[in-house]
């Protein structure tokens, strides 16, 4: 038999290995450059460039003032003026102020914010700072409390409109519902056989209600426990889902929105140094409803008011409310009036389209209701009728209303209601302003701790594992470039101070890799193999170790950013794409760079 000599070219990688490691540490090294020079104080204007003065002048202005001027940027309707020092933002608000509403008729809006630091030809690439968290950043909190006991009323409400729906249908004379507390009504009922058919009621289409006997013949209803538990979770619940909308529809990205406590919900948010028009959104319990106008003594009806506090009779029941509405926007009408088109979600638009095809020539009213707390805690409803108008043909899922006021008021409206309706009333109850005094602080101390974590790994890499041990080093720095540089570039990640924390520990997790291939090599070398084949089984048997090492951390991590909120999200997030960006420098990186300086000597081994 002929034996067959076949060669294996040890420790060598193709070219297109090469070009994908080079360019992609390139990406995430531009990518993480911008992080690096961090960003500029700015004051933004939100006022057309026609009603401000010009560059010039805004500069001289502030300059005369004694305030350092970087550079002033006009696009996109706003005018942003970036300063050379961070400490003189609030002051050079003030001076803009007074300048600008002296020059325009109308106020205009002036906000703090904070401007990328980086040049202009990285940022026209796309790349920016990484998003940094309240704790480093500086910002506003805001803790709402969410008043569950206006759902419990609602119920009641409901279940009292059935009741006397009911007693019209049976022919129930001399009975009526009293409400006793939000969760509790009393039943008044003239005979035993009434009694029965509100029993059987109960039992049928309202078992969540706890039924005892009241005094005579009357019963006593109170919303059972477990049920009042329900819909206090599933209220909060569809609050945070509110509350994250509408703070999107402000464009705050790196926002934190998280249940605390049963009734609570706190809001935090990077970045925001001027709360106000964050507030007036956030803390605004706003709903539009729309009612049926009824002549007194016709059925179940109610009085509200106009804007000019003239009554309004409208139906109890409206015909639907605002949680059917998927869309507002803001536009001006044909005699120039400010007004909201709607559109309304399936369900909304059959109950539009059947009502008003059955009240063709009939009026209907749109009620603006808003919740608000008086000097005693307790919260308030305000509603008030914005418009009443003849239905002059069938309505579908679109349509618009007129009445909101200013065409700003009808922004506000339309965001509210874009935004979504909140399930119950909501206050702010505590409002805190961090300053970026307090985060700049943090981010020093946890970068040097990141910088002295780093420098004493590199240092005993080198002097442990000579050699190899540069090698470990380069690859731990380009992990660290690499794992900036990705987080930059995901949409939503946010570096917190916990995740500096992570990024910490990255640098331990991220050497552990090249311990564990280094140790591996030794010990090829001990069995008496050469170098070469040293380093190329090294890394084949080191690699299933360390898979399922990263894997199992991994498994931890996702986890954690799943049910964890804020800071433990931010440590999760970092520690994941730490582990990623590790497998990648440790097994792929190093194992190039061994390649190309110790791969092409004695790499041929002979195998029959």
């Amino acid at each position: 038999m002929r034996k067959t000599n076949q060669q294996r070219l040890l420790n060598h990688y193709p070219a297109w290995k090469y070009v994908v490691l080079v360019v992609t540490v390139m990406i995430m090294l531009l990518s993480a450059i911008p992080t690096w020079y961090g960003e500029d104080a700015a004051v933004q204007i939100a006022a057309s460039n026609s009603k401000l003065p010009s560059v010039l002048v805004l500069q001289q202005q502030l300059t005369n003032e004694g305030i350092a001027v970087k550079r002033i940027e006009q696009r996109d309707g706003k005018t942003t003026v970036v300063l050379d020092n961070d400490s003189q933002q609030t002051a050079a608000r003030t001076v803009l102020a007074d300048l600008i509403n002296d020059k325009a008729n109308d106020k205009s809006v002036l906000t703090l914010a904070l401007e990328p630091a980086a040049p202009q030809w990285l940022q026209s690439m796309g790349f920016a700072p990484i998003k940094l968290g309240l704790d480093l950043r500086g910002g506003v909190q805001f803790l709402l409390d969410v008043d569950v006991d206006q759902v419990f009323k609602a119920q009641g409400e409901q279940l009292s409109e059935e009741l006397r729906q009911l007693f019209r249908q049976d022919g129930i004379r001399g009975a009526r519902v009293e409400a006793s507390g939000m969760d509790t009504l009393i039943v008044r009922l003239p005979d035993a056989k009434a009694n029965s058919a509100v029993r059987q009621f109960i039992r049928q289409s309202y078992p969540h209600w706890q039924l005892t006997n009241a005094s005579g013949a009357g019963v006593k209803l109170v919303l059972k426990d477990d049920e009042k538990t329900a819909l206090r979770n599933l209220t909060v619940q569809q609050n945070l889902q509110t509350m994250r909308s509408r703070i999107e529809e402000l464009g705050i990205t790196e926002a934190l929105v998280q249940r605390q406590g049963e009734n609570r919900i706190r809001i935090e948010l990077p970045g925001v140094q001027d709360p106000a028009a964050a507030k007036s959104v956030i803390g605004a319990t706003a709903s539009l409803a729309f009612y049926a106008v009824k002549e007194p003594g016709t059925g179940s009806t109610m009085e509200m008011k106009d804007k000019d506090g003239r009554p309004v009779r409208v139906a109890r029941k409206p015909v639907l409310g605002g949680d059917h509405i998927v869309d507002a926007r803001a536009s001006f009408g044909e005699m120039g009036t400010a007004e909201v088109n709607i559109t309304l979600d399936h369900a909304g638009g059959k109950m539009m389209s059947d009502f008003s095809r059955d009240n063709i020539g009939k009026p209907m009213a749109t009620a603006f209701s808003e919740y608000s707390r008086d000097s005693e805690g307790n919260a308030k409803q305000t509603s008030s009728i914005i418009s009443v108008a003849t239905i002059q043909s069938q309505l579908g899922n679109r349509f618009r209303i007129t009445g909101a006021g200013s065409i700003q008021d009808a922004q506000e409206l339309a965001l509210l209601l874009r935004a979504g309706s909140l399930t119950a009333p909501v206050t702010i109850v505590e409002e805190r302003t961090i300053g970026p005094t307090l985060g700049a602080e943090n981010i020093e101390n946890g970068f040097a701790a990141l910088a002295l974590g780093l420098g004493m790994t590199l240092l005993f890499m080198a002097v442990w594992y000579r050699r190899l041990g540069w090698v470990a080093n380069v690859a731990l720095v380009a992990n660290m470039v690499m794992l900036f540089g990705l987080m930059a570039l995901i949409p939503g990640a946010v570096l917190t101070l916990p995740g500096i924390a992570g990024l910490v520990l990255t640098v331990g997790m991220a050497v552990d890799t090249n311990v564990l291939i280094f140790e591996r090599i030794k010990d090829k070398l001990k069995e008496g193999r050469s170098f070469a084949q040293a380093i190329d089984r090294g890394f084949s048997s080191a690699f299933s170790t360390i898979f399922d090492a990263n894997f199992t951390t991994m498994i931890t991590a996702v986890v954690l950013y799943a049910i964890g909120n804020g800071p433990i999200q931010g440590f999760a997030l970092t520690l994941g794409l730490g582990l990623l960006t590790s497998m990648f420098t440790g097994i792929f990186a190093s194992r190039a760079i061994i390649n190309l300086v110790w791969g092409r000597d004695a790499s041929r081994e002979v195998r029959v």
